[in-house]
């Protein structure tokens, strides 16, 4: 028995270690960046963006945990891929995410997307196997986001999305049934770039969770806000995401330091960090996203 303790205390040990190695590095990168000087107003990246292309597109930082739909004022052609991975410390188990995310935009300011993300836990020493979560393929996720205004006189784009996660069983259970219930989640984006580098966006909406089963039905609410830096002249950005979720009155939330680095013209790779604010099951956790934007016309 002690050894088990001993074992568990030294997994979260190195559990810790990866997280606080994942956030130096972030911040070590960041500051390096935040030397960087340009000697033009406007970063070269706003330029080639907003001033060479139409329609009026206005240049927002991304979230990297809740990603949008598309780029807000979406123009038509453009098109990008997704791959994330992620680890959540959990008390008794460890859970890993993984997604594949595609999405395009077919037409100006219209954003589709499809989704794939799986789940896969592992106990920790001294727990049995049955007692946590079967791995599962989530659910298949369709959405739609439509920008309804961009004003590019004051760097503000707002927009309307709705997405439809049709959630599947999980893998013990595959086929029996097949899906076994739907979420229905519209939402609102408003975002604001404040000069040439702040952005700020806060991405809302409720999530209504139906149950094939027992035809029951819940609501949650979700809050998330995000304030980033961009690098002038770069994509590469630093800043903080917080995910907030009211659920039966209680208020969840996870505060997501992160930053996105440029490797090539249409590759990108963004790292983030979780730290719950409350103290419950789900300790840190930690996210990597790789983006792939094929060229287009």
């Amino acid at each position: 028995m002690t050894n088990s303790i001993s074992t568990n205390k030294f997994d979260h040990a190195v559990k810790i270690k990866y997280i606080i190695t994942i956030v130096t590095l972030w911040v070590t990168i960041s500051y390096s960046f935040a030397q960087i000087t340009n000697t033009e107003k406007d970063s070269l990246y706003i330029l080639q963006t907003e001033e060479l292309k139409e329609p009026d597109k206005v240049l927002h930082a991304e979230p990297l945990y809740i990603d949008l739909i598309r780029d807000l004022g979406a123009r038509k052609g453009e098109k990008e891929w997704n791959l994330g991975l992620g680890l959540t410390d959990n008390l008794s188990f460890d859970s890993y995410e993984a997604l594949v995310e595609y999405e395009w935009a077919p037409v100006n300011r219209l954003g589709l997307e499809v989704e794939l993300p799986f789940t896969f836990y592992a106990p920790m020493k001294g727990t049995e196997r049955d007692s946590v979560p079967s791995n599962q393929l989530n659910s298949l996720k369709l959405a739609a986001q439509w920008t309804f205004l961009v004003n590019a006189a004051h760097a503000t784009s707002m927009a309307v999305g709705y997405i439809n996660e049709f959630e599947l069983s999980d893998f013990r259970n595959f086929g029996s049934p097949m899906i076994r219930g739907n979420v229905y989640n519209p939402f609102l984006v408003v975002a604001k770039r404040w000069g040439s580098n702040y952005h700020t966006l806060i991405y809302t909406g409720p999530m209504f969770h139906q149950n094939f089963s027992n035809k029951k039905m819940y609501t949650t609410y979700d809050i998330n806000t995000s304030f980033h830096y961009m690098i002038t002249g770069t994509r590469n950005f630093i800043g903080v995401e917080l995910n907030q979720t009211l659920d039966n009155k209680e208020l969840k939330t996870v505060m997501r330091p992160q930053m996105r680095l440029g490797i090539s013209e249409n590759l990108m790779v963004g790292i983030v960090a979780g730290i719950p604010v409350q103290k419950g099951n789900e300790r840190l956790s930690s996210f990597v996203r790789l983006i792939w934007e094929p060229k287009h016309n």
